[in-house]
């Protein structure tokens, strides 16, 4: 028999166990799954604060007097527009479309340019822009250089300014800025992937714990709390954020996915932009969609759907939100069914259960 895979493990991985938190496989990482419970981690972060340990996801570097050009073509928003200290939300594609990957791109210069990736895609996201590189650029795979926290939440702010010189406050969403965090240099971004504002800090990995704990103290007033991947999921799928394997793959283009809005056509050529164009000509047939549960059930990841008593999509995501109080999910559909206010039956343990197509985001945190 052969051995068990060793999971990968994040510099908090000794604190996520001293804390007693859940830990799981998450795609061949140890992570935390939950501390205190999903739904208490949830609320706490829609009313409070709560604290990630996103140091799983992966980092890669852009730098050269030709770092924008290799950026532009790997990507499919326009990173020229950025201005230095800005992010873009975008993707990564392949020749046919489909996605490698989602990621954000921080212009940190002119020639540099910080690519933020998913944990599991990483290697194959560096080999991909590598592969495609013939500008004088280097890709610096970086991300055993950098961990990541997430604080996440309506008192993100408040947490973490006693700990840093820089003011947060002028820092727009989707901006970031480097400066010190605890005593340590940091890269400070104002993003997330919950739906709240908040900050992403990227620290070197020694310095995680004493930041980890420092962050908890500085917040124990507002009542953070460290949250797990658990809640990150709920909280991703109410405020409709894809999530790479399940909204996403390489089967399934951004004009499908609803983010033809990362897709900028008049910037030039970039990597999959001939098979989108044909595609916007033809029309997409699929697309996804939001809904909500009318009968008893739940509709999970990867359960059919179906319109009229006929097979007709699937579930991408689904579960309870906590803060709707109702059962949600997003899935696709052939586009001439993939309108609001659609009647849809969930196959839930092989019963047919009701639902209606609604409106994405299903949660959008007032301003």
């Amino acid at each position: 028999m052969s051995e068990p895979a060793v999971l990968k493990r994040t510099p908090l991985n000794a604190v996520h166990r001293q804390s007693g938190a859940r830990m799981v496989d998450f795609g061949g990482w140890d992570m935390p799954v939950q501390y205190s419970g999903v739904m208490d981690e949830h609320h706490t972060v829609r009313r409070a604060a709560g604290l990630f340990d996103v140091s799983h996801m992966g980092e890669i570097e852009i730098r050269g007097v030709e770092a924008l050009d290799l950026v532009s073509y790997a990507t499919t928003n326009a990173p020229a527009r950025l201005k230095t200290g800005q992010a873009q939300y975008s993707g990564l594609l392949y020749e046919h479309g489909g996605f490698v990957d989602d990621i954000l791109v921080h212009k940190v210069a002119g020639d540099h340019y910080f690519l933020c990736v998913n944990a599991s895609n990483q290697e194959k996201d560096y080999e991909h822009i590598r592969s495609i590189n013939r500008w004088q650029a280097e890709v610096e795979f970086a991300s055993p250089r950098y961990a990541q926290i997430a604080v996440q939440g309506p008192c993100a702010l408040q947490t973490l300014q006693p700990l840093t010189p820089v003011a947060l406050a002028p820092i727009r969403y989707y901006h970031f800025t480097d400066g010190e965090v605890s005593g340590a240099a940091a890269r400070i971004a104002r993003t997330g992937y919950t739906g709240e504002d908040g900050f992403e800090i990227y620290v070197a990995p020694d310095q995680a714990p004493r930041i980890w704990a420092a962050l908890l103290d500085a917040g124990a007033g507002f009542g953070i709390k460290p949250c797990g991947l658990g809640a990150r999921n709920t909280l991703r799928l109410e405020a409709s954020m894809a999530l790479y394997g399940h909204e996403i793959d390489a089967s399934i283009t951004p004009l499908e996915a609803d983010l033809a809005w990362i897709v900028k056509f008049d910037k030039g050529d970039f990597l999959g932009r001939d098979a989108l164009v044909k595609q916007q000509e033809a029309g997409p047939r699929r697309k996804l969609i939001g809904f909500q549960m009318r009968g008893r059930g739940i509709g999970r990841d990867g359960y059919e759907v179906r319109i009229d008593d006929a097979p007709a999509g699937w579930v991408t995501s689904g579960g309870p939100s906590p803060t709707l109080n109702q059962n949600i999910g997003l899935c696709y559909l052939p586009v001439e069914h993939a309108q609001i206010g659609k009647t849809i039956h969930i196959v839930v343990r092989n019963q047919p259960v009701e639902a209606v197509t609604v409106p994405t985001p299903f949660y959008k945190r007032a301003k």
